[in-house]
């Protein structure tokens, strides 16, 4: 059989079997930009191992090892911070310290983190319209969509099949030579009136919009952007990257890729914003927003509701389990989870190559196994 390297394209990378290699390696299948970290100011993670060999998850029907679930969700790599320490971390062969992997929707908790960091510079108001940023979209049905229903997911601009075909092959992650960018698709949209504040209505265009928005805000591209406000000062330890489109604009809704650790450095820096100085300052009153200010209404009337059962709500790019004590966290297809525990001090990182892109067992699996951690630890 020939290596998954040998086999990976722009047409296949996320489908089996060469969707393992890809999403470690996405700079070698699609055009990035770099997200530069800050090489004086890593956060330190302290290697403080616990035994997790007595840990069992119970699922309907029975329980399964630690081992097993790691193996059966198709993990490439997973971390378990407490109190900053780094307690468990688990790699699948040819991953190691330094390896990016994609963390697909799970960028969407990124961005979300990022325009709190504009907003608290003054440079992005979440309630102001977002053709006050991007005024090409002025005459599209997100003419009256708010910056902040971008973030929570109730914006429906009311896309046809062929408009969303049309903004899929716009992103530049499949291999359509003829497709324009993703700017020329949101400025492309006829006039029309959108529906805007009402259910959650989960649509991976309303965070690329978003990023046209924050490029606008922050005056300068998606990564430089990124980088200045965000990346530099929660003390990652390498470049994280954003894949591109035919133009040269950002993916925001999917397209960050990351290492491990510094995958779970998002998650510390949200409890431990002290460590990082003035940069910091908006995260104790980001988090508290999130936590408290989703529409638990908007949730229940929404797409995810019944498959999810639970009392949840969706805030600024992230899920919250609405029971206490609260969890929020970041998620993406084929298996990309970022869980961080305010109270028991707790972040999960976990990165995928699932064969499925929504695998609901998967889902189901790794919320209990998160559940398992949180009474194990």
């Amino acid at each position: 059989m020939q290596p998954a390297e040998s086999t990976a394209t722009h047409a296949n990378w996320r489908l089996p079997p060469h969707n393992r290699w890809a999403f470690r390696n996405i700079d070698r299948i699609l055009p990035v930009a770099a997200i530069a970290h800050d090489p004086t100011g890593v956060t330190p993670l302290p290697v403080a191992p616990r035994p997790f060999d007595a840990l069992q998850i119970e699922l309907p029907g029975g329980s399964l090892s630690w081992g097993d679930f790691l193996r059966q969700t198709h993990t490439d790599a997973l971390a378990v911070l407490v109190d900053g320490q780094l307690v468990h971390e688990w790699m699948d062969a040819g991953m190691t310290e330094a390896s990016p992997h994609i963390v697909m929707s799970a960028s969407k908790s990124v961005v979300g983190l990022l325009c709190g960091a504009l907003a608290h510079q003054g440079l992005l108001d979440p309630e102001t319209l977002v053709a006050r940023y991007v005024p090409e979209i002025a005459a599209t049905p997100y003419q009256q969509a708010t910056v902040r229903q971008l973030l929570d997911m109730r914006t429906q601009p009311g896309f046809t099949p062929a408009e969303l075909q049309q903004y899929m092959q716009s992103t530049n992650w499949d291999p359509d030579a003829s497709a324009g960018g993703l700017h020329a698709f949101f400025a492309g949209l006829p006039a029309r009136p959108g529906e805007h504040g009402g259910a959650f209505r989960y649509l991976s265009a309303n965070t690329d919009l978003l990023g046209w928005v924050i490029e606008r805000a922050a005056g300068q591209p998606f990564a430089q952007a990124a980088s200045q406000f965000l990346w530099r000062h929660l003390g990652a330890g390498h470049d994280a990257s954003i894949t591109l489109d035919r133009a040269g604009a950002p993916r925001p809704t999917g397209g960050l890729s990351m290492t491990l650790r510094d995958f779970a450095r998002v998650g510390q820096f949200l409890l431990e914003p002290g460590r990082h100085g003035s940069s910091a300052d908006f995260v104790p009153a980001w988090l508290d927003d999130v936590l408290a200010n989703g529409d638990a209404q908007a949730w229940a009337q929404g797409d995810f509701a019944a498959g999810f059962g639970r009392r949840m709500h969706y805030r600024s790019g992230w899920y919250v389990l609405r029971d206490e004590p609260r969890l929020l966290f970041a998620m993406g297809i084929h298996g990309q989870h970022l869980f961080v525990d305010p109270v028991r001090r707790m972040v999960v990182a976990k990165l995928s190559s699932q064969p499925q892109a929504q695998d609901a067992q998967a889902i189901g699996w790794t919320l209990r196994a998160v559940g398992a951690l949180r009474r194990f630890l």
